[in-house]
């Protein structure tokens, strides 16, 4: 049955990213089983010794999370490890961060202080950690003048309008220009799916790990690791290796010297 149903789902890839905005046509048809479930498990709730009154208004489904193992994204779940423990390492004392995921850039504020930079402010109050307005685009730095600085999961929506931002075909690349300009004698750890290059507008752009190797030229690549199409997490290899990916991630620590 599982079979069949992705089966289904990927006949029907296309369709589901224009309905997807509207609802989830996957849980839509699950909710008629989940449901299923979940009223024989109010009904068998009731009945034991103890149970509490279940009123009517109270009644909260949640018929979603009863899987076989605890989900997770497989990009951003390896990527904030990988870069928190290339900073943690290195004893970084003041980071910089470009529009990476809250999660990370809250962690990163234990071990050190940190700058978020994005067009969409952080309103977070927490000792170590300061939100500014800024653009990848143009970065509120002079030249030569971060020694640490992450941007993971980000490049690759510049210029596509989806958070926001002005449309610019040349932003991703614009981008990676902007990091390497504010970057001094230091450590940028960067990330985005990598792969056979395509636009998905207005999601994001897959580049090839050899399109990235080359918008950073001038740095020195110090690792690459990544995960691929399968969410298996590889460190340290080739960039090659992900090449012919469908929609990988690719993970590149460069250091400017």
């Amino acid at each position: 049955m599982k079979g069949l149903l992705k089966y289904f789902y990927r006949q029907l890839s296309p369709v589901l990213k224009w309905t997807n905005p509207f609802f989830d046509f996957k849980k839509f048809i699950l909710a008629f089983v989940q449901y299923v479930d979940f009223f024989s498990n109010l009904k068998a709730y009731k009945k034991m010794s103890g149970a509490e009154i279940v009123s009517v208004r109270n009644i909260y489904p949640c018929i979603h999370d009863k899987t076989s193992s605890t989900p997770f994204d497989s990009h951003y779940f390896y990527q904030d490890i990988w870069a928190f423990k290339h900073v943690l390492k290195n004893k970084t004392k003041h980071h910089v961060d470009v529009g990476s995921r809250l999660i990370y850039v809250g962690m990163l504020s234990t071990i050190a202080k940190v700058t978020f930079i994005d067009i969409r402010p952080l309103n977070a109050n927490l000792k170590n950690l300061k939100s500014e307005y800024g653009s990848i685009l143009e970065m509120p730095y002079p030249d030569n003048s971060i020694t640490s600085l992450s941007c993971l999961h980000v490049a690759e929506h510049i210029g596509l309008g989806r958070y926001g931002d002005p449309l610019d075909p040349k932003g991703t690349v614009k981008s990676t220009k902007e990091l390497k300009r504010i970057l001094a004698g230091g450590d940028l750890y960067f990330s985005l799916p990598v792969g056979k290059p395509r636009l998905c507008f207005n999601a994001h752009r897959i580049h090839s790990p050899e399109q990235i190797l080359e918008y950073f030229s001038g740095l020195k690549l110090m690792e690459f690791s990544g995960v691929d199409d399968k969410g298996n997490f590889f460190e340290n290899i080739d960039p090659s290796e992900l090449a012919n990916q469908n929609y990988a991630c690719g993970m590149f620590w460069f250091r400017k010297e």
